[in-house]
């Protein structure tokens, strides 16, 4: 897990998974890349560490659903650490947080308050996949 978390902060990623031998590397904001992973590559996520900057309840849901075994984040709320947790995967981090901000820090990010409340990660998932389907419609 060093390894990763050294990889994380030196190459200024926003996250590094590993499984078995193979590490890569991903710089997407948000939960683009784990949105990704799960939609075309599920089975790199089964078994795998991740170290990621920022970990709020809709990443931890992601990782979750596919299938990680390990955490390290620079910061992490609570609701993701209890999800987490709860599940049986081991989280380290350096800060912990009640909540996740949004970019401009003037209130909750926008997927950590889509998300609160919600247990089931199946509605979570779709609740994340609305989201970003909209966003990237609207970048086009």
């Amino acid at each position: 897990m060093l390894e990763i978390i050294d990889l994380l902060y030196n190459g200024n990623y926003s996250c590094v998974i590993k499984n078995d031998e193979v590490t890569r590397v991903f710089k997407q904001r948000g939960v683009a890349d784990l949105y990704d992973l799960i939609k075309n590559e599920p089975e790199f996520l089964s078994g795998a560490s991740i170290a990621d900057k920022v970990i709020g309840k809709a990443a931890a849901s992601l990782m979750l659903l596919g299938g990680i075994k390990e955490i390290y984040a620079d910061m992490i709320s609570e609701p993701a650490i209890d999800l987490l947790t709860k599940n049986n995967i081991e989280v380290s981090f350096k800060n912990k947080v009640s909540y996740i901000k949004n970019r401009d820090q003037s209130g909750w990010c926008p997927l950590e308050e889509l998300t609160n409340g919600e247990e089931s990660l199946d509605n979570i998932f779709n609740l994340i996949e609305v989201f970003i389907l909209k966003m990237r419609a609207n970048m086009k």
